[in-house]
């Protein structure tokens, strides 16, 4: 696992799965546009929704969940990154948000 800034982010989701692991209040207030949504509680639950053979850039609010998630990923086989700042980063960058 490794952190990636928003810019990088924002380059490699058209390949690559985007995560976002925030609570449903969180992703009201907007997400990034084709990402998917499993909140981290569910995450174990919800793991086959998420395509092994792809890359996986993870994000929440801040980063530090983020981070945890990525970590599990990659110890569970994926190959997963998670985003420096999250989502407050990224809406400070003017990134695009659904």
């Amino acid at each position: 696992m490794s952190e990636i800034g928003v810019t990088e982010a924002e380059q490699r989701r058209a390949q690559e799965q985007v995560l976002d692991v925030r609570e449903d209040v969180g992703v009201a207030d907007g997400m990034i546009p084709g990402a998917l949504h499993i909140p981290m509680g569910q995450l174990t639950s919800r793991l086959p929704e998420i395509d092994r053979t792809r890359p996986v850039i993870v994000v929440c609010r801040s980063g530090h969940r983020s981070a945890r998630v990525a970590d599990a990923l990659t110890g569970a086989g994926y190959t997963a990154d998670t985003t420096a700042g999250g989502m407050l980063a990224w809406e400070r960058a003017g990134l695009p948000v659904r």
